[in-house]
């Protein structure tokens, strides 16, 4: 049973191209579907979460990440009475505009967009599932809903100020009231990314030995869970160790969310979704103390994994990287895809050819972009196998 102020798939606002209803499946889950058999959404397998994905079977991808952002995500959509289908299509979808090499890419591809209107990931997630895949016969993109396109661009919040131009050029065709709030279920999805990463960045940096489990067990929120498995269980294993607790950290921060929404929504008393959109605050947050815990192990985490010395060194030869490739595919178009070919003839200017460098720049994973930069240009040292997270 979906509470009031959940996204109904019988009241959705539909998609831009109009199609015929499933027989067996409602609106949200075929978003889902579609998200998962994009080839957008394939690529994340091989796109950096933290590490370099082929320096180690163990760490995280932008696909594992993905999928264990949708696992949480439907866990609290259902505890809040949410629409799972649409919460879950919102998760899987929330990182398929990310470049190669985690921020550092997208911090590469930003500064050389600059005077082309900049590089933003969201609003490349929803280029993506609204023009460049192209599969269909009737349309560019996946057609998705209204309500799984509004919580790909705003599942932060309201987009306010200077647009991205991605959604400026969207948005001009079809209104996703950018300057309101999300759903419910697209913020359930934002919440779940920032419990997943804060969990498994601790468990891979663990893992690659940045930083000690002592270290851990210092921290806030962390370290009580691990005095409770300490009392349960003197003398475990180490890695159960680390294990246990770290799945209790995981336990507390989903907690925490969903003892806040509950809160928050029955102060509200919504009783549909536009009274979500039109609350003015999110209905889903961390509490004030469990934020101003987090904050300190994000500035740990910044300062012993996404800012280590093989992480500082690594970002400088992706940048490279993305620095090269950008101004080779600008002037010499004839090594893009033939794919991309028909795009480029039809570009208009040299802004519409820079985003259209950028957008197959973009879509490269880690190790295509390693082995493009060394084809046509001559590799670079890619040894280290740290870099920062997305």
């Amino acid at each position: 049973m979906l509470a009031p102020y959940a996204c109904h798939p019988s009241e959705s606002r539909g998609r831009l191209y109009p199609e015929d209803e499933s027989t067996f499946r409602s609106c949200f889950q075929r978003d889902r579907d579609r998200i998962i058999h994009a080839s957008a959404f394939r690529r994340l397998k091989h796109k950096t979460q933290v590490f370099i994905e082929h320096e180690g079977d163990y760490f995280r991808t932008r696909l594992t990440h993905s999928i264990e952002v949708a696992q949480v995500a439907r866990t609290i959509a259902g505890v809040l009475g949410l629409n799972e289908e649409l919460t879950e299509a919102v998760a899987l979808a929330h990182d398929l505009g990310h470049t190669p090499f985690g921020h550092t890419g997208e911090e590469a591809l930003d500064a050389l967009m600059a005077p082309y209107g900049g590089f933003d990931h969201n609003a490349q997630a929803l280029k993506i599932v609204t023009s460049l895949e192209r599969h269909y016969a009737e349309w560019d993109g996946l057609n998705l809903t209204w309500e799984t396109l509004e919580g790909i661009a705003k599942h932060n919040g309201p987009v306010t100020g200077k647009l991205p131009f991605a959604l400026t050029e969207y948005s001009a065709r079809h209104d996703l009231e950018l300057g309101t709030y999300a759903s419910a279920e697209a913020q359930v999805a934002a919440l779940a990314d920032d419990i997943a990463y804060n969990n498994h960045d601790l468990h891979d940096g663990l893992r690659a030995e940045l930083f000690s489990t002592d270290e851990l067990a210092e921290l806030p929120l962390v370290g009580p869970c691990f005095s409770r498995v300490d009392a349960l269980y003197p003398g475990l294993n180490y890695y159960r160790r680390r294990h246990e607790a770290l799945r209790r950290f995981f336990g507390v921060l989903v907690e925490d969310v969903i003892a806040v929404a509950k809160t928050r929504l029955e102060e509200l008393g919504p009783r549909s979704v536009a009274d979500i959109r039109g609350a003015g605050r999110p209905m889903v947050q961390f509490s004030p103390d469990v934020w101003a815990q987090l904050k300190v192990i994000r500035a740990f985490l910044f300062t012993r994994m996404y800012r280590a010395p093989a992480v500082v060194e690594m970002r400088v030869q992706v940048t490279q990287v993305v620095d090269e490739l950008f101004p080779l595919f600008m002037t010499q178009t004839d090594l893009l895809p033939k794919q991309w070919r028909k795009d480029v003839e039809d570009a208009d200017g040299e802004t519409a050819l820079a985003r259209i460098v950028a957008d197959y720049i973009a879509g490269m994973t880690d190790r295509f972009a390693l082995q493009e930069h060394e084809r046509l240009i001559g590799g670079v040292a890619a040894d280290s196998y740290v870099v920062e997270r997305g």
